[in-house]
């Protein structure tokens, strides 16, 4: 077994750092489902694990200015209220098995939106473009209202379940800033709020005895090469089939959650 995690730690890693997307949302099932660790700490080991492994993201993508700082400011102002607001809910239910019961449902729903957002990015931006062409004024008049609401969505989400900042900020940006954020720019602004997010959030279920530190560094010696390596893949190739998958995949693992 020895092997095992920091494989899954690359795997992810390399995921994360080539799309944007992927960290939780794969690493969080993993672990309960593969490796049998139990709801609340495979959520607060992940967490951990996605702000340290996303910070190493950060570095490659803040070296080539690959990084919205106002957009990152936006989506901070919401997340990390949010995030904290969830941790206290999260302190008044504190025995394991009220703590499943919190996370496992809606483990099962941030999966399938995070599925859902990825197969309907594509619309998302053109319907985004739409209404920044047509009415131009009122949409960047919108934007920073929006981006904050989003934030704080994306906080009790990933807080509660560690999943949502890949994905789900993908397709909420890429509406909001359809023309403002390139791809590595999209990318890399996603990762770099991920990192302050996690991070609170981990600490937060790190107070509630929440974390694995041993599986977190067996992951962590997998995941930061990864992330390197897939961090430099992302102006080079095509995310399409990949993000694909891990769509596909994503909606069957959440619904068999939602059905058990």
């Amino acid at each position: 077994m020895d092997f095992i995690h920091p494989l899954a730690g690359f795997l992810v890693g390399l995921v994360v750092g080539f799309t944007g997307v992927g960290g939780g949302a794969l690493m969080t099932p993993l672990l309960v489902f593969a490796f049998g660790v139990a709801p609340s700490t495979a959520v607060g080991t992940d967490l951990l694990f996605a702000s340290l492994t996303k910070a190493v993201g950060v570095g490659v993508h803040g070296a080539r200015g690959s990084i919205d700082w106002v957009v990152l400011k936006r989506l901070s102002l919401g997340s990390l209220p949010a995030a904290a607001l969830t941790l206290v809910l999260l302190y008044q239910h504190p025995e394991s098995k009220d703590l499943s019961a919190l996370i496992m449902p809606a483990l099962g729903v941030a999966l399938v939106l995070t599925s859902l957002a990825m197969l309907l990015k594509a619309p998302l931006h053109r319907l985004g473009r739409h209404f920044r062409t047509s009415s131009p004024e009122r949409f960047k008049g919108m934007q920073p209202a929006l981006t904050v609401a989003a934030g704080a969505l994306l906080g009790c989400l990933v807080t509660l379940t560690s999943v949502g900042a890949g994905a789900l900020g993908v397709v909420m940006l890429v509406y909001l800033y359809p023309f403002r954020l390139t791809a590595p720019k999209l990318v890399g602004t996603d990762i770099a709020h991920a990192v302050p997010l996690a991070l609170v959030a981990g600490l937060g279920h790190l107070g509630l005895g929440n974390v694995d530190f041993a599986l977190l560094g067996s992951l962590l010696v997998g995941s930061i090469p990864g992330i390197i390596l897939g961090s430099r893949l992302t102006a080079k190739a095509n995310h399409t089939y990949v993000r694909g998958a891990v769509a596909v995949m994503l909606a069957f693992v959440g619904s068999r959650i939602l059905l058990h």
